[in-house]
């Protein structure tokens, strides 16, 4: 089966001016500090998702563009947030100059249908920059609109909402609030479901700011090799409940029960691991994004749409983890995953107001892997009044992080897609890794 990437596929897109969507009610003018997480170096950047929608006979004759621009113009009156700009302050932190200045927005009309980029749908997409204009320093941190939105219809009615938001604005979570509320906008409704909740403070460093745990995602390790960006192959993996029952028979009776989030992460750690080909001395480590909305006391209110996230590092050398079975990996995983207490959150917070936005994470080196779990945040229920996406979720890997993201394969059967990025003889070890064990066409990306 061809994944998307293996599809020819060219059309022409023909789009219209670019326009700032603003509040249609006025808003305060003011300036928000970010919280103390929102403001470190690796979410300082622009992370880019696509939607896909199906024609639907019972909304013939609306245009998606304008309904959903509309909405958008509704919903920022909730969010003006993010009809403003940020800047940086005196100290480093960065704040959100709320001025309406508005959303780059953008209709365009493409000669293609949905049925044209392949029955199966995941990244990485072709042509993803016809979906999403690029125009100059629209990914620029500062001074810049926080987020991008281009609505694409297509020649079968169908159509694709593809954005790209500044991870300091919000996460994964957040962001499925603020557009599932311009989906109930766009379906009739006045309020949102959840109403938006900034309060940045409550994930701020305490006064004085104390590091309680040690922090590895943050270690500046040296590396005996980088992962380079030239010659890069991404190809997206497919699990479902065969592959997973495969790997789970890897495991020993205890570990029987981990969850799927940690039999994965383990698993594609160790092949990755083994397909870099690295220094076994080498230290290597698995980070991956924790939501920690709950794990306050009192729990974080109901509609916080700031990065309430951390992402703790499993960490070991390259001969522990090729020698040692799939087991020993779980086991690291559950260590690194269960240390995410309100205590280590808050330890993260003072780590970053303490050295302000200089901690980026250990990802220089190629031993380092990151992993985001996006498959119970819910992107595909995002619902404009065609119904439910088709596909929903980013639009391609980095070099060095993943996603988890629901998906289904050629067979209909619900499992997680995920892509991956590495290096051409890297990717070939790779999928001959996993094809060891695995020995199925979906599993090899085919």
């Amino acid at each position: 089966m061809a994944t998307p990437s293996d599809i020819p596929l060219s059309f022409t897109v023909r789009r219209c001016k670019p326009e700032f969507i603003t509040p249609n009610k006025p808003t305060s003018h003011e300036q928000k500090l970010v919280s103390d997480i929102d403001n470190q170096m690796n979410l300082r950047f622009h992370l880019p998702l696509v939607f896909f929608y199906r024609y639907d006979p019972s909304m013939e004759g609306k245009d998606p563009g304008e309904v959903i621009k509309d909405a958008l113009a509704q919903t920022l009156v909730l969010y003006y947030p993010f009809a403003g700009r940020l800047r940086e302050g005196n100290d480093g932190k960065l704040i959100v100059d709320c001025n309406d200045e508005g959303v780059m927005f953008i209709k365009a009309d493409a000669d293609v249908t949905l049925e044209q980029f392949g029955g199966i749908l995941r990244p990485p997409f072709p042509c993803f920059d016809q979906l999403l204009c690029d125009f100059p320093h629209s990914q620029a941190l500062l001074n810049c609109p926080p987020l991008l939105i281009q609505v694409t219809r297509l020649k079968c009615g169908g159509f694709i909402v593809a954005l790209r938001f500044n991870h300091v604005m919000c996460d994964g979570t957040g962001l499925k609030q603020f557009m599932s509320a311009i989906g109930e906008m766009a379906r009739g409704l006045v309020i949102p479901s959840i109403l938006p909740v900034w309060e940045r403070h409550l994930l701020d460093a305490q006064d004085p700011p104390k590091v309680a745990f040690a922090h590895h995602e943050y270690d500046q390790a040296e590396a005996t090799a980088t992962l380079l960006l030239d010659d890069v192959v991404e190809r997206s993996f497919f699990f479902g409940a065969d592959e997973l029952s495969i790997l789970r028979r890897l495991l020993p009776r205890h570990l029987g029960h981990c969850t799927k989030f940690e039999l994965l992460t383990a698993y594609l750690w160790r092949c990755r691991t083994i397909a870099m080909d690295l220094d076994p001395d080498e230290e290597v480590r698995m980070l991956f994004a924790v939501n920690v909305r709950s794990k306050f006391n009192p729990q974080l209110p109901s509609g916080y749409y700031g990065n309430a996230l951390v992402s703790p590092a499993a960490m070991t050398t390259v001969r522990n983890l090729r020698q040692n079975p799939l087991g020993h990996a779980v086991e690291l995983v559950q260590e690194a995953k269960a240390s995410v207490t309100e205590g280590y959150v808050k330890s993260v917070a003072a780590l970053m107001s303490i050295r302000k936005k200089q901690v980026p994470f250990s990802t220089v080196a190629a031993g380092s892997y990151a992993i985001s779990d996006l498959t119970n945040i819910g992107f595909q229920d995002i619902d404009f009044g065609w119904g439910k996406a088709v596909f929903a979720g980013p639009a391609n890997a980095f070099g060095f992080a993943s996603f988890f993201i629901p998906t289904k394969n050629n067979k209909g059967q619900v499992g997680t897609s995920v892509p991956i990025c590495l290096p051409a003889p890297a990717m070939e070890r790779f999928t001959k890794v996993l094809g060891n064990v695995l020995e199925t066409s979906e599993i090899k990306g085919e």
